[in-house]
């Protein structure tokens, strides 16, 4: 029998610490739960500011002019004046060539041309006469006159086609001559002496030589579509080269092509670089920092405040103690800051951590 009681009085005892632990865990479950319902959410105002970046890109130092220079008539390459690494300058012959049949050619002009000067004097002396006869009547007939007249004027025409003939076939040998078109330095040779240059076919698949002006280089740069309306005419930029990691160079931006190009989606610009002590090589990649600043102010917000679903971007406003959602378009972003373009309103109450879980016309405290 007493064991019997003291098996009863243990069940009960269990039972009551049952009772009491599950209390205990409803009330600290209700306890969470109000303490989650109570937190309140971070905003904040919204405000305007002018965004100032800066760019990074990769830009390509080229020569100022650069040209590469072909035969322009069949021949062989008589003298070189010049080999890679020559400064020249506007004007100075860089290469003489040599094509036998031309001064054949231009033998065979000039005598043609001198034969129609000859003819033509003839015939011009005997219409003069003629002239000066006819004055007595009845000495030379109408019909006689004409003639010599037309003799006259036939050789003049052919006197002036053999005039054209002989310049032209000196022009071609002026090509024979080979000079420098600018100042600058020759930078590639592709020939050597007695080697059979012409406009077509083989010995024209190289140019003869290259010639760049260095004095002057352009730093070109290809902007993206985004920031083109950041740049304009003389704004200074920086660059560095890695043959030089602790020089930084200046330049003001000189030309800028006013379209996009297809493929790439940027704006070209050009930028001068002095060059005098050639410290800069055509053809080095330089690493370009352009700064951009905005030229009107713009609404900035942290970038935890930007959502980015499924259904786009947006930004969670907080109007009469609830969400809602506004789309906005994204634009330059700077540390943890980005510039966002939308229907938003100064002063606008903005959640600083928006998530997808906030729906429009939630409660928000």
């Amino acid at each position: 029998m007493t064991a019997t009681l003291s098996a009863l009085a243990m069940i009960a005892l269990l039972s009551r610490c049952g009772a009491s632990a599950h209390e205990s865990d409803a009330s600290k479950g209700t306890a969470t739960d109000k303490g989650e319902a109570s937190a309140p959410t971070e905003t904040f105002l919204l405000k305007k500011d002018k965004f100032s970046t800066t760019l990074q890109l990769p830009g390509e130092l080229i020569a100022f002019q650069q040209v590469d220079i072909y035969a322009k008539v069949t021949s062989f390459v008589k003298e070189l004046k010049v080999d890679i690494g020559s400064e020249v300058s506007e004007g100075q012959l860089l290469m003489l060539l040599e094509a036998p049949e031309l001064s054949s050619q231009m033998l065979a002009a000039e005598s043609r041309l001198k034969s129609q000067e000859a003819i033509y004097a003839a015939s011009n002396a005997n219409y003069n006469r003629l002239v000066e006869t006819s004055k007595t009547p009845g000495t030379v007939s109408q019909n006689d006159l004409d003639m010599a007249q037309a003799k006259k004027s036939s050789d003049f025409a052919n006197l002036e086609a053999a005039r054209a003939a002989s310049k032209e076939i000196a022009t071609i040998k002026g090509y024979l001559e080979i000079r420098a078109p600018f100042s600058g330095i020759i930078t590639a040779r592709n020939v050597n002496l007695g080697a059979y240059v012409g406009p077509a076919g083989k010995g024209s698949e190289f140019p003869l030589l290259t010639l760049q002006q260095q004095k002057q280089l352009r730093l070109a740069v290809s902007v993206p579509e985004a920031y083109t309306g950041c740049l304009k005419q003389e704004d200074e930029i920086s660059f560095k080269v890695r043959s030089q990691p602790s020089e930084v160079y200046k330049a003001r931006v000189k030309r800028m092509a006013g379209a996009l190009d297809l493929r790439l989606r940027s704006e070209r610009i050009e930028m001068d670089v002095v060059n005098e002590n050639k410290s800069l090589l055509p053809g080095t990649v330089a690493e370009v920092s352009i700064p951009l600043t905005a030229k009107d102010s713009t609404f900035v917000v942290p970038k935890t405040a930007i959502v980015n679903s499924s259904e786009g971007l947006f930004v969670i406003r907080v109007v009469n103690g609830k969400a809602q959602r506004v789309s906005v378009k994204k634009g330059r972003d700077i540390n943890d800051q980005s510039e966002v373009f939308g229907e938003l309103q100064m002063n606008d109450r903005l959640i600083t951590k928006g998530s997808e879980e906030i729906r429009d016309g939630q409660e928000v405290k």
